[in-house]
């Protein structure tokens, strides 16, 4: 029979690394977060369009996840904190490895430069693609301070 540690340790590693994943801001998708705020809109009209690849940021989740879970991976082997810090190694490289897996990926988006109707030029990079946006289009931004959005009209 496995030990309780070991099982705990199949499911938490592919959750962990499921965690870690980021999420591609999209101009029509919002995280739970996000829902409630007060957002300011400002009208404008599509200045310039491109394509742009948007890569992902990996994050210390990874490393900090394996480290922990190395740890407890490091406690089934043997008792002691050499067994413990021998894990927690191993385990942050391995998360670590799993970050630089997530800060390859790559998607596609689209940088659009608005002039705003106060005259002010603005450019958002968003998911997406240049065919989703035309020059002159009528759109709207959208931010909460963190997040900006355009969005056709």
């Amino acid at each position: 029979m496995m030990p309780v540690r070991t099982i705990a340790l199949m499911i938490l590693l592919p959750a962990a690394t499921l965690a870690s994943m980021p999420v591609a801001a999209q101009a029509n998708t919002f995280n739970a977060n996000q829902t409630g705020r007060a957002q300011t809109v400002q009208m404008g009209t599509v200045y310039a369009v491109r394509d742009v690849t948007i890569q992902s940021q990996g994050t210390r989740t990874g490393a900090r996840t394996g480290a922990a879970l190395g740890g407890i991976a490091g406690s089934t082997l043997g008792s002691g904190s050499r067994a413990n810090t021998a894990g927690a190694v191993v385990g942050a490289t391995a998360g670590r490895a799993v970050g630089n897996a997530v800060t390859a990926s790559t998607e596609a988006g689209v940088e659009i430069t608005v002039r705003l109707d106060s005259n002010l030029l603005m450019s958002v990079v968003q998911a997406g693609t240049a065919n989703e946006f035309r020059v002159g289009d009528s759109v709207r931004v959208t931010s909460d301070g963190q997040t900006t959005r355009v969005v056709r009209n």
